[in-house]
């Protein structure tokens, strides 16, 4: 039942931006980490940015200073804004997010995971003049 959706994707001019946005629904228990990948035709898929539950972003170094990352919603939704756009951030872009499938609490205090990865359908990100 859980779905990861994305959207904002585009086709925009370089030095242009665009904001994508990852929604999380139908988890029982809290969301965890959420990240953004991205996967360009003949490079394998590569993480872009993070945004772990305590609020900590981390970044690829390509994009620091120009992607900036929030979390919404009681964490189901995650926004990456993007800036300053280039021709090499060309990719399908893919949402990630790791969705508890036990209390949190439970899982914090046995030191377990308990996590499960879900994936969103891709949305694709054309940056050309």
């Amino acid at each position: 039942q859980v779905q990861v959706v994305e959207s904002g994707g585009g086709v925009v001019q370089p030095g242009g931006s665009l904001t994508l946005s990852c929604a999380v629904s139908g988890n029982k228990f809290n969301v965890s980490d959420m990240g953004w990948y991205r996967q360009a035709p003949g490079k394998q898929r590569e993480l872009v940015a993070m945004i772990e539950s305590r609020g900590t972003c981390k970044y690829q170094d390509s994009v620091k200073g120009r992607f900036t990352l929030s979390r919404v919603d009681g964490e189901n939704t995650v926004y990456l804004r993007m800036n300053s756009l280039k021709p090499e951030d060309t990719a399908v872009y893919y949402c990630a997010a790791k969705v508890f499938h036990v209390h949190p609490l439970f899982a914090q205090m046995t030191g377990i995971s308990g996590t499960e990865a879900y994936w969103g359908q891709g949305t694709q990100v054309t940056v050309s003049s």
